[in-house]
């Protein structure tokens, strides 16, 4: 149980001592509540006592203490690494209460027939995130990207590119074409009331299904997916489903029939359609789901969308990752679709996040995602044409990108989600510290060592020459990662993992300097291989499920 499911077990003071609150347990569902405490913590203690690695256990009210045999500590952690190797400490027996099914993550979601604006980037590396942690623990996971395809700027755009628009253009640069002629269209709708027209009867033909309408708006829309999913690309993110707005249209009017059904839809003084929300009754609180012409709103459409998933997927969580201003449109989404009568409601969860401040490229402020790849990519290729530690690289930029990247994605994770933050491209990219580039050094050091001298996986090895402290506070770290994903899927924060790896990486560097290999007699440098290669692969793991691709060489 001690090896299996580590999870709030304390490190004291440095030794193989361990202490175990039954009370934090309790707290957190992994015992079940009912039953005397200390009936609990004796039984528990019992259980622990027939694991061979303790040694010495002593029982209090509601706590544990333990110390373990060292050697068969090191040989226990180290088989275990190199049975399991991407599996390790998702098998804890930490996750046996937690229910395995199909978790919907919508997440990115940017707006069609326009660039990838940069404010995107956090909603996408967060759900990346998620949707990579739900999948290790194993659940079936479906990435949805439910792009912004419909409403009127899709009219003023079309009425737009039939003024201004050039085919030649739209096919060399589609998305800065789509965005010129967006800006002129809309300074020329200032002072023209001609254009407005023109673009409400744009959008009229969109809903009316007129062909040449929805041939123009197909043509935006394949046009702006194929360009993203090259920015996707870039980031290591894929998709299951691209869906959007314009899926949902003629659902939206039927769950407004049924909103009138349920007698749910109430109909105000200027002629929109709402659902009251308040729980007196007295509509202190409603949301608006129709508008007086009786087109329906971004709510509607979001209604019609979830009822459709769980039709469509049978779901057990859906969750949605956007901007925390957006707290309010979920939290009147999930009471519309209880107050209908969809139980499932229940189970779903809108993780906020928090605004990036100050994001800037060498040219001044940023608009668009590739410009912020682009300059991570650039200023990454120039610190490591100025490392005296760089090694030979057949592919350098490859190598920048993908460092440039995690720099981004580790500045992004440190803190709360729901924090907004302060952008600086010196600080992400400096190579020591808690830092992305300071992740990606660390394992390709580690790749690079197991390259030249092997895994140390070959023949046995003797636990007794990682008795020393430093291997010992390695291994105790690494018994802490079921715990750090139990806690990540708990509250769906990166920070955990993020904290987790970087202690790790600067215990890893310690140990760099004080336990060599090279020099080292056979058997040491075999153990010592072991535990590198060990932590290679959790550090590995770790990376992956937070959306970094770890390179070998840099």
């Amino acid at each position: 149980m001690f090896l299996k499911g580590s999870s709030d077990i304390v490190h004291l003071r440095q030794s193989p001592d361990f202490r175990l609150s039954v009370n934090t347990l309790l707290r957190n569902g992994i015992l079940p509540t009912n039953g005397n405490l200390q009936a609990q913590t004796e039984a528990l203690a019992s259980q622990l006592k027939q694991d061979s690695v303790v040694e010495e256990i002593f029982a209090g009210r509601g706590v544990i203490h333990f110390r373990v045999s060292r050697n068969l500590l090191v040989q226990k952690v180290l088989e275990q690494l190199c049975q399991e190797r991407h599996k390790f400490g998702v098998k804890s027996e930490l996750f046996d209460g937690l229910k395995k099914g199909t978790t919907v993550v919508e997440f990115s979601s940017p707006n069609i027939a326009k660039k990838f604006h940069a404010g995107h980037l956090r909603s996408t590396i967060i759900g990346n995130f998620i949707a990579n942690l739900k999948e290790s623990l194993g659940n079936n996971v479906i990435r949805v990207n439910y792009l912004g395809d419909w409403g009127m700027q899709f009219g003023l755009l079309g009425a737009g590119f039939q003024l201004f628009g050039c085919q030649e253009k739209l096919k060399n640069n589609p998305l800065q074409h789509l965005f010129d002629v967006y800006v002129q269209v809309n300074k020329e709708a200032e002072n023209n009331e001609v254009i407005g027209q023109a673009a409400r009867e744009f959008f009229r033909q969109l809903e009316q299904q007129e062909h040449q309408a929805v041939l123009l708006w197909k043509q935006f829309r394949e046009i702006t997916v194929e360009e993203y999913q090259q920015v996707y690309k870039r980031l290591g993110v894929h998709f299951d489903i691209y869906s959007g707005e314009s899926f949902h249209q003629q659902q939206a009017q039927e769950v407004v029939q049924q909103l009138q059904r349920q007698g749910l839809l109430k109909t105000t003084e200027k002629g929109t359609g709402v659902v009251d929300l308040s729980s007196a009754g007295d509509m202190s609180s409603y949301s608006t789901v129709l508008r007086s012409d009786g087109t329906s709103l971004y709510i509607t459409r979001d209604l019609a969308a979830a009822i459709d998933r769980k039709e469509r997927y049978n779901f057990d969580e859906m969750i949605y990752v956007t901007d925390k201003s957006q707290g309010i449109h979920f939290q009147q989404l999930f009471q519309i679709l209880l107050a209908m009568g969809h139980s499932w409601a229940e189970r779903c969860q809108h993780v906020p996040f928090g605004l990036v401040q100050g994001m800037k490229t060498r040219l001044g402020e940023v608009v668009f995602l590739e410009d912020v790849l682009d300059e991570a990519r650039g200023r990454m290729l120039r610190n490591m044409s100025q490392s005296k530690t760089t090694k030979e690289m057949v592919y350098p930029e490859d190598t920048a990108e993908k460092v440039g990247i995690s720099a981004l994605i580790v500045q992004d994770f440190k803190g709360p989600l729901g924090s907004d933050y302060k952008f600086d491209w010196d600080r992400i990219l400096q190579a020591q510290g808690d830092t992305g580039v300071f992740l990606q050094y660390t394992h390709a050091r580690l790749c690079s060592l197991i390259h030249r001298y092997g895994d140390g996986e070959e023949g046995a090895f003797d636990p007794s020459l990682l008795l020393d402290q430093r291997s010992i506070s390695i291994l105790q770290h690494l018994l802490r990662y079921d715990e750090v994903l139990y806690q990540s899927v708990q509250d769906l924060q990166p920070k955990h993992l993020v904290n987790f790896l970087m202690t790790l990486s600067h215990l890893t560097a310690s140990a760099h300097r004080e336990l060599p290999v090279k020099g080292s007699p056979q058997a040491v440098a075999q153990a010592r291989l072991r535990l590198f290669s060990g932590v290679c692969t959790v550090l590995a793991n770790g990376m992956k499920i937070l959306g970094i691709t770890p390179v070998k060489k840099m």
